[in-house]
């Protein structure tokens, strides 16, 4: 009861394919027609199993389409059927716009990376600073106890000469001592020219 009945007698075979191509690269727009509804589904379903995004599966299969109408007249038939042929540009051209997609979110990954890495001054500059510091903390370390702390509250903490006289229960001739020798130490040890 499955059984199909054909009016003419014989299975229909489908368009001639080669013989639509062959007119169509003599510029026939009705055999173009003819061999877009032979070429479509199938183009379409290669393409989205490549792509995978229904709109750009669609824009792919357009361009094939169009392609199959400007290079029609390079068909050999004696390389492979019609179908083939299409479907090959097909699978190229989806396999092409794989490839663009992944290369333009690579190079969106690779700029916004590059947005993010400090400019090489900068981390010339917090290199130098770094070193600079751990150079100051080991000269202070050469002070002694009391010129430390004479600097570190005047310099460090900006306290005034006599602030730090009075926090440190010391006379201000005796503060100015240790602030002038403990800066020539310092000088000495940082290889600071006068």
């Amino acid at each position: 009861m499955n059984e199909v009945a054909h009016i003419s007698g014989a299975p229909s075979a489908g368009p001639d394919l080669p013989e639509l191509l062959s007119r169509v690269a003599r510029g026939d727009q009705q055999a173009f027609a003819s061999l877009y509804d032979a070429v479509c589904s199938p183009v379409l379903g290669l393409v989205r199993t490549v792509l995978r995004d229904p709109a750009q599966s669609e824009e792919v299969a357009q361009e094939v389409l169009v392609e199959v109408w400007r290079t029609a007249a390079r068909y050999r038939q004696e390389r492979g059927s019609v179908m083939n042929w299409v479907l090959t540009m097909a699978h190229r051209r989806a396999v092409d716009r794989v490839r663009s997609v992944q290369a333009s979110a690579e190079r969106d990954h690779k700029a916004a990376l590059l947005e993010r890495t400090p400019a090489f001054d900068e981390v010339s500059e917090q290199v130098e600073n770094r070193l600079e510091r751990e150079q100051v903390r080991r000269c202070l370390r050469n002070l002694t106890e009391l010129q430390r702390q004479s600097v570190t509250l005047a310099y460090y903490r900006g306290l005034t000469y006599r602030e730090v006289g009075e926090l440190l229960s010391v006379p201000l001739g005796t503060v100015k001592t240790r602030l002038r020798d403990g800066l020539i130490r310092l000088r000495d040890c940082l290889g600071v020219s006068a």
